[in-house]
């Protein structure tokens, strides 16, 4: 009986741990680097990928590009450091790839290409939020994407949608239909 619940706990705390250490959007893991280099398409999925390849990686962090660093970036960790919240980045540890958040009315990493009637530059965002309540405001927006900066220009841009395209997976993009 003592040996079960040993195990239990044992178990319990390795998932909790476990859940920590998931690689995530927004969320950042500074310190324990050993190198970094430019990801040229930006994808996070690269940097993760890099780090599965490499034997000392333990944890990794991507910084998607912005109008001050116009390229993305990736660290390469050889422990595991503590996460904390940050939109600037994705980061994980080997052996997960990259987590976005789930939401019913926010598509990440997606890109709902084509019918678009007006875009315009808008702040960064970590979630699109402004581009989505522009988008709920206009009656003939049906769909939204948000373009974050760096991948096609220095600033951040919203496109309003008069039809709902299929989505297209696309690491740059956070999008969402509303009617």
């Amino acid at each position: 009986m003592r040996l079960l619940l040993v195990l239990t706990l044992w178990m319990g705390l390795g998932l909790a741990a476990a859940t920590d250490a998931r690689a995530q959007v927004n969320y950042d893991r500074p310190g324990k680097d050993y190198t970094s280099f430019a990801v040229r398409p930006g994808d996070p999925a690269l940097c993760a990928q890099r780090c599965e390849r490499d034997g000392r990686c333990r944890a990794w962090n991507f910084r998607y590009p912005s109008a001050e660093t116009p390229v993305a970036w990736c660290w390469l960790k050889n422990a595991v450091p503590p996460r904390v919240e940050d939109s600037c980045c994705a980061s994980g540890v080997r052996g997960t790839g990259v987590i976005e958040p789930r939401s019913r009315s926010v598509e990440f990493s997606t890109d709902r290409y084509g019918g678009d009637y007006r875009n315009f530059e808008m702040p960064p965002s970590p979630n699109g939020a402004a581009c989505k309540a522009a988008c709920e405001a206009d009656n003939k927006c049906r769909a939204w994407t948000y373009q974050r900066p760096g991948y096609f220009g220095p600033n951040a841009r919203c496109f309003l949608k008069s039809q709902v395209k299929p989505p297209r997976r696309r690491y740059y993009a956070i999008s969402g239909v509303v009617r």
